[in-house]
Formats: structure tokens, sequence, C-alpha cells
């Protein structure tokens, strides 16, 4: 199985930034990693080894990217006003850096995003928000609500709210969402939400749903059974859903 190690210095972000590429070929997959997690977590999972015979295939090629969760939505000596204006930055470096460089490399039409835990979020979020970009999100264990409380997971803004909050928050933005264009590219996009019936977060992706069908975007939604909300569990779904 090819794979790549790639570093370079992200003006918008003004540090290096790291990311690794799995496969030769076939759709590519813009993988996030949990909350915290490095670009190489992917990989310690075993995620990609259970993706192996997809990607020697030529039907996946995965680009694994860094987190700065620790410097934005995790980063609780800053101003909530100043964690999301990082992770904007973030969802920048993606769209301006990641994205172009996967379509240098590799010129299949098809882009997936994906991720387990928060890097659920990120896949959902920057897919619903600029889903022109995308063609499937498979999104595992994901929190789609960064305000709630729920068992030990707390809102990351502490109360406080603004715009871009709202619309980093695809459970608030999507039920007031009108624009013909983004409802159409939404619709067309494969949406695949995972989540364990004992998850902390079940609720979550039920509204979640809830609101997509509202806006008439089709999707499924498999609940799988107890929290299934660790690495064995994601290997399992991975061959399934990406």
């Amino acid at each position: 199985m090819d794979r790549e190690y790639h570093r370079w210095y992200s003006e918008r972000l003004g540090r290096d930034m790291e990311l690794l590429v799995f496969g030769h070929a076939g759709a590519k997959v813009l993988v996030f990693p949990t909350r915290d997690g490095r670009f190489h977590e992917y990989e310690d999972l075993r995620l990609v080894e259970a993706l192996g015979q997809k990607i020697q295939a030529g039907q996946l090629q995965l680009y694994c990217v860094d987190s700065i969760d620790w410097e934005s939505l995790y980063c609780a000596w800053s101003h909530p006003a100043e964690r999301i204006r990082r992770h904007q930055a973030f969802e920048g470096y993606v769209l301006n850096e990641v994205l172009p460089f996967m379509a240098h490399k590799n010129p299949h039409p098809c882009t997936i995003a994906h991720g387990a835990s928060l890097g659920a979020f990120h896949a959902v979020n920057i897919a619903f928000r600029h889903p022109h970009l995308f063609h499937k999100v498979a999104a595992f264990s994901g929190r789609y609500d960064l305000t709630l409380n729920v068992e030990h997971f707390q809102d990351l803004f502490g109360g406080h709210r603004d715009d871009l909050i709202y619309f980093h928050t695809p459970i608030e933005y999507l039920p007031n969402l009108e624009c013909p264009g983004r409802l159409a590219a939404l619709r067309r996009m494969d949406i695949v939400l995972v989540v364990g019936d004992q998850d902390p977060f079940l609720d979550n992706n039920r509204c979640l749903s809830r609101t997509l069908w509202g806006k008439g975007i089709g999707h499924v939604l498999h609940e799988w059974q107890g929290r299934a909300h660790q690495g064995h569990a994601w290997r399992r779904m991975a061959p399934l859903y990406v």
C-alpha cells in the first residue's frame, strides 16, 4: 500500500501542518482525527488496515489531516470567540490548502468527508457548509452541537454565542437554510451517520436526522448496539460505510 508523509507551513494557521496519504487512486477521503488526535491516529487505530482491501484495489485514497483542536475548540484558556475563529482558520486551511493538494494528486471526481467522534463533527460541518465540494460524508459517533452538555461533555463555548458559532452548528443553521443551490447539493450528497444506541450523542444524531429530513435531505442513520464509540467499533464500520 502506498503511504506518503507531507508537511508544509500554513500561512493561514501560522504553523507547520502534517498529513498522511494512503493509496494510489480512487475516491479521495478527507479523514479528520478524533478530539486532539494527530494525523497518524487513523493509522494507529488500524482503520487504514480495516480499509486495506479498498485502498489496495484503488477504490479509496485517504488523506489523514492533523488537528488543532487544542488551539481552537478545546483551548480552555482562550475566549470562546477566539476558539471559534481559530476553528474557522482551520477550515480555511482545509479548503484552500488540503483540498487543492488532493485535487492535484488525484483527479477522481468523488471527495468524501469522514471522521469519528469530534472528527465526525469536522466532517459533517465542512461538508454541510460547502456541499458543492463533497459527494459523500461518513460520520461515526459524532456530536453535531458543540454547545450541548451531555454526560461529561460540556458546552465548548461556556454559554457564549455568536454568529460564527451559529454557522458552525449544523442543527442550528440547517433549519433556516433556504439557498436553493446549497440545498440541491446537500440533497445529492450521500450522507451516512453511524452511532451506538448507548452513545451519549444518540439523541443529537437523531435530532440531526430529523433536521435533515425536514429539509428534504436524504440520508441514512445507522444505530449500532452498545456505545460503539471506540476504535474496535469504527474498524468494523469503516469497510461498511466509507
